[in-house]
């Protein structure tokens, strides 16, 4: 976070000098000898690039690995289901053992064969009679064990497109995923983007707060002094040194800022120690390519809009998978047995059709549910395109609004660099007084700090203007082409 300069008052000449001393800023960072210890060890911290902190939230986010294996799962799913529709072999065995137990009533057959007996002459009916006679009933006990196996194929030929459809749906569903996970690429881009050169401002910030300290020190030795010699009154003093106090505290506070957006962007990139952000904030001086070529590239690439899309083929394959169940299905079939002890094995092939007349559900509702939901689909595409449109113009137009702000304050950084050369050499001349120089100090440290953060407008600006092209990517090659660098210990 930085921290807003205000001018010193002309009307109040001590409490004048106290806030200029806070905030005398610029070459006094180059001339505090020694200044505060957070600064040495911000600058022990590792240094980081842009790029690779990109590398690294590549190879680290959980959230980008876990979009990955998503996409990967919509097209495994898709390559599994584009030989549907056609045959399937099947092998079916089973091994059995069974025991049967049969009570036969064979009174019956004893009645019927003692009358025929009666009926033959007297020699051959004597002589069947010697037979032994049959029992009134027998018991019948069978157990075996048998092992059976056949080959069954079953091809479906004709079943209204379902088999297209459903390819069409699954192919969609991997679109989606992969417009999902562009949609988490080019977030997480430009929340790198927001907390890198966020941590690069508020690291900038920090140094004015120290050099800003290590001014107020000195002028807090030089009030003494000016005390013991009778120059100043007690009152004076006092004011130095609660200008003093004040400092010291905006400098830690500005520290303490500075160190939690390094840890932001360490836990962003999954790394344990803070980083130092080694790229600097920047602004490019030419103005942006015109505003219809980004507004074409994001109606092409935008993962919203691709993702909406992909949900209208979805509904689409949807709907046609409906309406194929309302046609008619030809089948081709076989099966045949699995003979191991020689013999012709027992075969059946043909062809059946089905064609469900009539069943409990309305298709005629289904299929007018399934066109709404198209048509949902369609109109929520044209209303993502004009959203879409707005938004990159919206964003073009902040990108442009930072980089012309930035260069118009160049002109007052001109002027306030030229008042305060002035008002030295009106100190050294005896013709110029003390307050002079501090409120010319003070005014060049406030539009340098403004300057700074109208470049991380400008940064930010870009990021969701890139984000809402669909081209985050892009991003670095921005950078490396803008012409205006502002690094952390810039003066």
């Amino acid at each position: 976070m930085v921290f807003p300069l205000q001018p010193a008052s002309t009307l109040n000449v001590h409490a004048t000098w106290g806030l200029a001393a806070l905030l005398a800023l610029g070459a006094g960072l180059a001339r505090a000898g020694g200044a505060v210890p957070a600064a040495a060890a911000a600058s022990a911290a590792p240094s980081l690039s842009f790029a690779q902190a990109q590398q690294l939230l590549l190879s680290n986010s959980d959230q980008l690995a876990a979009a990955a294996r998503a996409v990967e799962s919509a097209r495994l799913r898709r390559a599994g289901v584009q030989g549907l529709g056609g045959p399937s072999v099947a092998v079916t065995g089973m091994a059995y053992r069974y025991a049967a137990s049969a009570d036969i009533d064979l009174d019956p057959a004893r009645q019927a064969l003692g009358g025929i007996v009666s009926m033959l002459p007297p020699p051959l009916g004597g002589a069947i009679s010697q037979l032994p006679q049959l029992p009134p009933n027998y018991t019948l006990e069978r157990q075996d064990a048998r092992a059976a196996g056949s080959v069954s194929l079953l091809w479906p030929l004709y079943i209204g497109g379902l088999g297209d459809a459903v390819r069409s749906g699954f192919a969609a569903q991997a679109d989606e995923a992969q417009a999902d996970a562009s949609a988490d690429a080019q977030g997480l881009q430009s929340l790198l983007v927001q907390r890198y050169f966020g941590a690069q401002l508020a690291e900038r910030a920090a140094r004015l707060r120290e050099a800003a300290l290590a001014t107020v020190h000195e002028h807090d030795a030089a009030a003494e002094r000016m005390l013991a010699t009778g120059v100043i009154s007690r009152l004076e003093r006092l004011q130095a040194q609660a200008a003093l106090a004040d400092a010291a505290q905006q400098a830690r506070k500005a520290r303490d800022e500075a160190q939690l957006a390094a840890t932001a962007l360490a836990r962003t990139l999954k790394v344990v120690a803070p980083l130092r952000p080694s790229s600097p904030l920047f602004v490019a001086s030419q103005p942006l390519p015109a505003l219809q070529g980004f507004i074409d590239a994001a109606l092409a690439q935008h993962p919203g809009l691709s993702k909406v899309q992909a949900k209208r083929r979805e509904a689409a394959a949807l709907h046609d998978a409906q309406e194929a169940l309302r046609k008619p299905q030809v089948l081709g079939f076989g099966l045949s047995d699995i003979r191991t002890g020689g013999g012709k094995p027992n075969w059946v092939a043909g062809v059946a059709v089905r064609w469900t007349l009539w069943d409990s559900m309305d298709r005629d509702q289904l299929a007018a549910s399934g066109q709404r939901k198209i048509e949902q689909a369609e109109l929520t595409e044209q209303q993502a395109r004009s959203d879409i449109a707005l938004l990159v113009e919206k964003n073009w137009l902040a990108v442009e609004h930072a980089r012309t702000q930035y260069l118009a304050q160049q002109a007052q950084e001109d002027l306030a660099r030229e008042l305060l050369r002035l008002r030295e050499a009106g100190q050294r001349e005896g013709t110029g007084t003390l307050l002079e120089w501090m409120d010319a100090r003070v005014n060049l440290a406030k539009v340098q700090t403004e300057r700074a953060q109208t470049a991380h407008q400008y940064i930010q600006a870009l990021a969701a203007l890139l984000q809402s092209t669909g081209q985050s990517d892009a991003f670095g090659r921005y950078m490396a082409e803008a012409d205006i660098q502002i690094p952390s210990d810039a003066p």
